[in-house]
C-alpha cells in the first residue's frame, strides 16, 4: 500500500475518491499538461478514467506508491514513483498546480519522493523523464544531483530528455536525502 509521507510543508497520501475532481482539474490546466507526456490537453474522460485506475489497477495490484500532494489540507498536485521499462528502472512523475509553483514546492516534493525510492523502495538509482523545453524541471533535477543520461526523440519530434540520479553519487546527496527526505507517516 502506498505509504503516506510528510515533508516540512507538503503531506503525500493516497487518493481518495473525493480527489477526482482536483486531479482532473489539475491534469485540464493546459499550463500543467504542456509539460508532461506528450504535452497535450487529454479529453476530461480519459482523465477521469485515469482516475479510476489507480483504485482499481495501480491500488488494488500493489503496482507502484501514487500519491495526492497537499498543502495545508488542500490538494496541490499528484506524485508517483514506478518501475518503467522506457528508462529500465522506477521513474518519478510529479505535477503541481500553478498557484503552487515558484515556493520551492517542487524541489520538496522531488527530494521526498526520491528520498521514498532510496530509503524504502531500497533502490539505487533513480530517473526521471522530462520534455527539453521544461526548463524549470530540468534545473530543478539538476540541482537535486541528477545527471543527464540520454535525450529521446519522440515521434512528434519533440525531445525528452532522460535523467538519473545514483544513490551514493555524491556525500552531499546522501546528506540531503537522509535530512530532508521526506519520513514515512505511521510506518
Amino acid at each position: 500500500m502506498t505509504p503516506t509521507l510528510r515533508t516540512a510543508r507538503l503531506l503525500l497520501e493516497p487518493y481518495r475518491p473525493e480527489d477526482e475532481d482536483a486531479f482532473v482539474a489539475l491534469f485540464q490546466d493546459r499550463r500543467v499538461c504542456r509539460r508532461l507526456g506528450d504535452g497535450r490537453l487529454a479529453p476530461e474522460a480519459e482523465d477521469r478514467a485515469l482516475f479510476g485506475r489507480i483504485f482499481t489497477k495501480v491500488y488494488a495490484r500493489r503496482l507502484f506508491d501514487v500519491w495526492a500532494v497537499r498543502e495545508d489540507g488542500r490538494y496541490v498536485g499528484h506524485a508517483e514513483i514506478k518501475p518503467t521499462e522506457a528508462v529500465g528502472g522506477h521513474e518519478i512523475v510529479y505535477a503541481l498546480a500553478p498557484e503552487a509553483w515558484g515556493r520551492g514546492l517542487g524541489t520538496e516534493l522531488a527530494e521526498a519522493v526520491v528520498g521514498h525510492g532510496f530509503g524504502a523502495l531500497g533502490l539505487s538509482e533513480v530517473h526521471a523523464t522530462v520534455m527539453a523545453a521544461n526548463e524549470a524541471s530540468l534545473t530543478l533535477l539538476t540541482r537535486l544531483g541528477f545527471a543527464h543520461r540520454r535525450d529521446i526523440e519522440e515521434d512528434d519530434g519533440t525531445t525528452t530528455r532522460h535523467l538519473s540520479v545514483v544513490r551514493g553519487d555524491r556525500a552531499r546527496e546522501r546528506e540531503r536525502w537522509a535530512a530532508e527526505g521526506a519520513r514515512q507517516v505511521g510506518g
